[in-house]
């Protein structure tokens, strides 16, 4: 008969594993990685109108046009389009990030299941589990230096002055989508650690003296 354990570090294990992967991929999908320098148009009459910084994200933007703020992507042949448009350091970063959150989302998947599988062929599923989320959050930091190395480019130019160039920003400045993926990839190789603390919390002498009774849910503090 199968067991259901769930001790409070692993259902913290569990928890801080979902939400590191939701705020990286929030994070990915929000255009304020770099804010522009604010913007000033100019009436018929002479009158300064603030237009509103713009600001871009690896691979959409927030501009306004025409009065009204748009955004988009502009990556609009993915990782074929021009490099002008979608620096090449930016489509690396991409792909780091999805190969992190690809491999996350498996991950989130094991961290449920081990509250009713705790091994699988003879190995732990936490400490398996842990070593990949080590791998997500390495692609995680791949993305941030590919991310950040492409600030020469000439789009990241156009946005924040001549003086950009890689690891230095110009005239713009970085938005909270950066600090919501650090914070996300902080996360991430907590859980890592935390990994091997859920594997001996689920595997514990008192864990085994609830099973031997014969109980189905193993519920520790």
């Amino acid at each position: 008969m199968g067991h259901v354990i769930v001790t409070s570090v692993s259902l913290l294990w569990i928890l801080l594993t979902v939400i590191s992967s939701l705020a990286v991929f929030y994070a990915l999908f929000t255009p304020k990685w770099l804010i522009g320098p604010q913007r000033i148009s100019y009436g018929e009459n002479g009158s300064a109108v603030a237009l509103g910084p713009p600001s871009v994200g690896v691979f959409n933007r927030c501009t306004r046009m025409d009065g009204e703020r748009s955004c988009g992507i502009f990556a609009m042949d993915g990782l074929s389009t021009d490099s002008n448009v979608f620096p090449t350091f930016w489509k690396i970063s991409l792909v780091f990030f999805t190969l992190g959150i690809t491999v996350m989302a498996f991950t989130a998947m094991a961290a449920l299941l081990s509250c009713c599988i705790q091994s699988v062929n003879k190995k732990s599923i936490f400490t398996v589990t842990g070593s990949v989320q080590a791998l997500a959050g390495l692609f995680y930091i791949l993305g941030i230096i590919m991310y950040s190395a492409g600030w020469g480019s000439a789009r990241v130019v156009r946005l924040c002055g001549p003086e950009s160039q890689p690891f230095y920003l110009g005239d713009c400045s970085i938005g909270w989508s950066v600090y919501s993926a650090i914070f996300g990839i902080l996360l991430t190789l907590i859980t890592a650690s935390l990994s091997v603390y859920a594997e001996k919390t689920t595997s514990s002498d008192k864990v085994s003296e609830h099973v031997e009774k014969g109980e189905t849910l193993v519920c520790l503090l």
